[in-house]
């Protein structure tokens, strides 16, 4: 990605994955290895966007199409739960934790914590703030504003 980005191929989003977050059993054994192996990516493809010149143009968001519940399940492992952080990264962002925190004792009826921000409203603000994109026509509607851009930046 970083070699397509520093060819100036005009693509204005990429997506990569990493597996193995569905950590219903061992968790304890698999989470760190793979938080590890995320970060030395990041980190990987920060350095190549700041030796490019590009990273002023570069806003990065992990995100997960699950979280985990707080209560270890019988395997060593959690369950699937309704919240998990979504981490930004890039000169775009203005750094700082955006919610509150999650209590890990208060939850939900059925055992989730409790989440603060819509993950709908980060997508409005990357699309409307950093992409320059009609946030509520892509979702279908608007949401609570996120204030975590610096400053719009033509990309």
């Amino acid at each position: 990605m970083a070699k397509l980005i520093g060819g100036g191929l005009p693509t204005r989003i990429f997506y990569v994955s990493q597996g193995g977050y569905d950590t219903h059993t061992n968790q304890i054994g698999a989470h760190p290895r793979l938080l590890k192996d995320l970060g030395d990516a990041v980190k990987g493809f920060v350095d190549d966007m700041k030796a490019q010149g590009n990273m002023s143009r570069v806003l990065i968001m992990t995100f997960s199409e699950f979280g985990r519940r707080v209560a270890e399940n019988a395997s060593s492992g959690t369950d699937h739960g309704a919240a998990a952080p979504l981490l930004l990264i890039g000169d775009p962002v203005q750094g700082g934790l955006y919610g509150a925190e999650p209590s890990l004792t208060t939850l939900d009826n059925t055992g989730n914590l409790k989440y603060s921000v819509d993950f709908r409203s980060v997508y409005q603000e990357i699309l409307s703030g950093h992409l320059g994109a009609d946030a509520g026509k892509i979702l279908g509607s608007s949401y609570d504003r996120v204030s975590f851009l610096k400053a719009p930046v033509a990309v």
